[in-house]
């Protein structure tokens, strides 16, 4: 199947991708990822070695597009999707030694 991935048209195959990332580790995982086999690559780490071009060149957004085309399954990581907001006193009451002060409505 003919991609485009940093402006330059590539053909590619799900064979060809799997033969690609055979031996490859993968980096760890804080955003987008394709599943290849039992892995999980980065989209950049796969987009990377499939062209052998810089990862500044592409977007993720066109690795996922072109391995989903292929076949492949792609998601986020579950801790790049949503960070809890953590209460900005919190780190001061504890480097103070003192409780959290927890104020609800109503109360000034």
């Amino acid at each position: 199947m003919r991609c485009i991935l940093a402006r330059f048209p590539f053909d590619l195959t799900k064979s060809g991708v799997v033969e690609s990332m055979k031996g490859v580790t993968p980096e760890p995982v804080t955003g987008e990822f394709v599943i290849i086999g039992r892995r999980h690559y980065p989209a950049k780490q796969v987009g990377q070695v499939v062209t052998r071009q810089d990862r500044r060149d592409f977007s993720t957004g066109e690795v996922l597009r072109a391995m989903t085309q292929l076949g492949f399954t792609c998601r986020t990581s579950p801790a790049a999707a949503s960070a809890p907001l953590a209460d900005p006193y919190e780190p001061a009451s504890a480097t103070l030694g003192a409780p959290p002060v927890r104020l609800t409505y109503g109360q000034v």
